[in-house]
């Protein structure tokens, strides 16, 4: 099989074989929206994603990550959540993990079935193929709108009129000549929902990022202590945010993940914080097994927990803030004081001086004095 009309036509129904929602085909070309990958970069609103720089050349351009390949399948697989992802924010004893972390880590599901789809297409058509899923140099979002997947919301995710945000990506780079498809006009219109809610105004304007006023990027990519004009914004979310994706209109077209493995469970959708804080390395490491948290490390998450419980107004969480002033780790150490300065003033007043005298760490010391 040659004609890269049948091709297409079986790579399709492949892919839905394959447990795929959505698939579209494009060129191996770079897409025309990679000036703005160089623009987003020297703006250095990446912050410390200093591995977006270190292969701009490659993430811009297909062809200089695989000068091979001629087609590129991108696949989509739905996560629709099952409810508002929103509601869980007026919990303020619970903690909010974003819809794409509460099931099984989408990068061990997405690239299973990928590696499945590529198998089945070089046995049955040739060529040679290689899999790719949020974990390399390539630009997923505007190649999946220009293969017809959807359209780059204002938020600057994707959007799809079957899967409103909700839509995991992956990539297969193939090197056989494959019918395109038309890319996806965009449907946004008017509509600013996603840019009006967002807590840390992440959006310098409609279509532009700044990921270090990102909630996602604060507790998630972020190493270092948060920044204080950012703590009180971020609320209960401990583990990235939802809120410009939940509000998106076309939402409303979305279904319930119908795979399994990517549904929240029961433990993850409103954890209690306390129990959250209680977390030391090897209880983390067991609690999110298998779950993407647990490639953030327990020490940046118990962090976010801690600011959650400062924002969360209840006294009774401060003995949670006040137990780990101790914590062996800086990160953890400093949002524990200024958890606790928030709870319990007194108490906070009353460790002060202790704490200081044997304090070290020059970010945590800045939490006790300022």
């Amino acid at each position: 099989m040659t004609d890269p009309e049948a091709l297409a036509r079986r790579v399709k129904a492949l892919a839905r074989e394959a447990g795929f929602d959505a698939v579209g085909v494009t060129g191996a070309d770079a897409p025309a929206t990679a000036p703005k990958l160089a623009e987003f970069l020297e703006a250095g609103r990446h912050g410390g994603m200093d591995w977006m720089a270190a292969r701009a050349d490659e993430r811009a351009d297909p062809a200089a990550l695989w000068p091979e390949a001629r087609s590129i399948i991108m696949l989509g697989q739905n996560y629709g959540p099952a409810d508002d992802p929103l509601e869980v924010l007026g919990a303020r004893g619970k903690g909010a993990i974003s819809v794409y972390a509460r099931g099984r880590d989408y990068h061990d599901v997405v690239k299973t079935k990928l590696k499945t789809l590529a198998r089945a297409i070089v046995a049955e058509m040739g060529g040679e193929v290689k899999v790719f899923v949020d974990t390399a140099p390539v630009m997923e979002k505007p190649l999946a709108a220009r293969a017809g997947v959807g359209w780059q919301g204002k938020h600057t995710n994707l959007v799809s009129r079957g899967h409103g945000s909700w839509l995991f990506l992956g990539a297969i780079f193939s090197t056989l000549t494959i019918a395109v498809d038309e890319a996806e006009a965009d449907h946004c219109g008017l509509c600013r929902r996603c840019l009006d809610i967002c807590p840390t105004a992440a959006f310098p304007a409609p279509y532009q990022l700044d990921a270090r006023r990102c909630i996602s990027y604060l507790t998630i990519e972020h190493k270092g202590p948060i920044p204080a004009q950012f703590r009180e914004k971020i609320g209960n979310r401990v583990y990235g945010c939802d809120d410009c994706l939940a509000v998106c209109p076309w939402n409303k077209f979305a279904s319930l993940a119908q795979e399994a493995r990517l549904r929240a469970r029961d433990d993850l959708k409103a954890p209690d914080l306390a129990e959250l804080a209680g977390l030391d390395d090897a209880g983390f490491r067991a609690r999110f097994s298998g779950s993407p948290i647990k490639r953030t490390g327990r020490d940046r998450f118990v962090r976010n927990v801690l600011i959650a419980i400062g924002n969360s107004g209840d006294q009774e969480l401060a003995a949670s803030a006040s137990g780990l002033l101790d914590d062996p780790s800086p990160l953890v150490r400093g949002a524990a004081v200024w958890a606790l300065r928030r709870l319990s003033p007194e108490e906070a007043a009353a460790r002060r001086d202790q704490s200081l005298a044997r304090e070290a760490d020059a970010d945590v010391r800045a939490e006790w004095t300022t």
